[in-house]
């Protein structure tokens, strides 16, 4: 299987309203779930107030195939700084990440995770956390790729039904 060729000049910027259709749409395609109520509240929280940081990687040209394919907006990353109880410091957590999956394994999912660790490090902290299941391996695969490992947490759970 040969290499995917990385994508030159990805652009990452701040979300804005517009993306609101591209990244819902985009989502979908990733977990097979069309999540509008989900991401309107997210674009409230993270575009419309700034709580945190809304970043998304866009193609060079930003158009759009006759098939409605997104050659603009190609992947996200939303995250935010929190200091959480049980001791624990501040430190950039990262809410979803998401790349299309026709572009997957080109640097956009890693140019995505840079930028917004600059953020989080212009937010004065040095640590960035997350969570993924156990079994997704994409996104365990992606985040270890990034340098990331189990850390001084263990999420503790119980079914209450």
């Amino acid at each position: 299987m040969l290499a995917e060729t990385r994508i030159p000049n990805v652009e990452i910027r701040l979300a804005t309203l517009d993306d609101l259709h591209d990244i819902t749409e985009l989502d979908a395609q990733i977990t097979e779930l069309h999540k509008l109520d989900y991401w309107q509240e997210m674009f409230q929280r993270y575009v419309e107030r700034s709580e945190g940081h809304f970043l998304v990687a866009q193609m060079p040209g930003d158009i759009r195939s006759d098939a409605g394919d997104l050659h603009g907006v190609q992947g996200f990353i939303v995250g935010e700084v929190r200091a959480w109880e049980f001791g624990s410091h501040p430190c950039g957590w990262i809410m979803v990440v998401g790349v299309s999956p026709n572009h997957r394994v080109r640097g956009i999912g890693e140019s995505l995770y840079n930028a917004i660790a600059d953020k989080f490090r212009d937010d004065g902290v040095d640590k960035i956390r997350t969570m993924a299941a156990r079994n997704d391996r994409l996104n365990m695969s992606f985040f270890r790729s990034q340098g990331m490992m189990a850390g001084p947490f263990i999420e503790l759970e119980k079914s209450i039904d």
